[in-house]
């Protein structure tokens, strides 16, 4: 592949919130996971599961799961006295949050647990880190596979976007919904579809700024 067609895949990607009625074909669903399950992780250890919702509605009810706790917090957010914090958090950050509405599907990225032999044979017995930490080598992961799907969809014609909102207010709700195991972490969720809307590209902090060579 040529590397100016692969940059304009990075560069031409989009955080899609809205997108037409059509459906994404089952087998377009496997592929772009067939291209996030060759993503590196550490040790080889693929921490990374995916649930793809296409139900419309299972998406409504997680829509009005991630709504219902969100106004929760806007109402413990008055009850201290941040009025005008509450209403930024319902007007401003809930359609953020809840994004994935319209979409046809929603992909819910999971972290599962790092194994590895490293882990077993020699991290473990020496006590090497917290467990806390084994926790993030998992996320870390996860995220590589994410970005991977989520330029996949791109080459492929569909559109993403990539959300936390409905896991930092709903996370209990969305594991009841989808039968998460506990031991696997929510990561985030990814709406996915064809778009309706055609994003311009927001700017970037230049290289010298986040770049520091030694």
């Amino acid at each position: 592949m040529d590397y100016q067609a692969f940059k304009s895949i990075v560069l031409d990607r989009r955080s899609i919130r809205r997108y037409t009625d059509q459906e994404v074909a089952v087998e377009d669903i496997r592929e772009i996971i067939d291209c996030a399950r060759y993503a590196p992780s550490d040790t080889n250890s693929q921490t990374w599961q995916f649930i793809a919702v296409t139900s419309r509605e299972k998406i409504k009810e997680i829509e009005r799961l991630t709504w219902e706790q969100l106004h929760k917090r806007a109402e413990e957010a008055e009850k201290k006295g941040l009025s005008k914090e509450a209403r930024l958090l319902t007007k401003s950050f809930g359609p953020y949050a809840t994004a994935f509405s319209q979409a046809p599907v929603l992909l819910v990225c999971l972290a599962t647990p790092y194994q590895s032999k490293f882990r077993e044979k020699i991290f473990d017995p020496v006590q090497l880190v917290g467990e806390h930490v084994w926790a993030e080598e998992g996320i870390k992961s996860s995220c590589l596979a994410a970005q991977n799907l989520m330029l996949a969809a791109h080459a492929k014609g569909l559109g993403t976007c990539p959300m936390t909102g409905p896991v930092l207010l709903a996370e209990e709700q969305l594991r009841q919904v989808l039968d998460i195991p506990e031991e696997c972490q929510v990561n985030m969720v990814i709406a996915l579809g064809h778009p309706s809307e055609t994003p311009g590209r927001l700017p970037r902090k230049e290289i010298d700024d986040i770049l520091t060579i030694v």
